[in-house]
């Protein structure tokens, strides 16, 4: 009796194995794919850096990218602070084609950066501070205010 259920345990421990392939691919078939806005390519959390700071991206609720440029490239940033400063020294920033998205620091969906409201006093990756949000809630500021703000505090 000992020598079957040793049998069986060992049947079944192989069968488990042989299945955790199948069943590790059904499992992620069930997580919908995070669905980037036309033009945005995806952040490589942990691997890919600021374009600005050369920091590693790790931190998704302040992550942040942005397309545009003579060849309408895509450039990633850990902080809206790093975007407005970047996009501040480049001779195509003030091109209203240039697309600028943010993390949404609640759910991490994407928000178009002109359309989405900012919070202060939130510690970010770079210390500006400032985190993205999708409604107007009470002391946030618009894209605007928020770049005037970022543009005066490094002045």
């Amino acid at each position: 009796m000992r020598a079957s259920r040793r049998q069986f345990l060992k049947d079944f421990a192989g069968a488990g194995f042989a299945l955790a392939p199948i069943a590790a691919a059904l499992l992620a078939g069930c997580k919908p794919a995070a669905e980037l806005p036309e033009g945005m390519v995806e952040i490589k959390y942990d691997r890919d850096t600021c374009v600005r700071c050369s920091m590693v991206i790790s931190d998704r609720r302040f992550a942040a990218q942005l397309s545009g440029g003579p060849k309408q490239q895509s450039y990633k940033f850990d902080d809206i602070g790093c975007v407005v400063h970047w996009l501040d020294q480049q001779d195509w920033g003030k091109d209203p084609a240039v697309r600028i998205w943010v993390a949404d620091s609640q759910d991490q969906s994407w928000l178009d950066a002109r359309k989405a409201w900012y919070v202060g006093g939130k510690a970010s990756p770079m210390g500006y501070n400032f985190a993205a949000v999708r409604g107007n809630v009470a002391g946030a500021l618009d894209f605007q205010q928020t770049r005037e703000h970022l543009l005066a505090k490094d002045k």
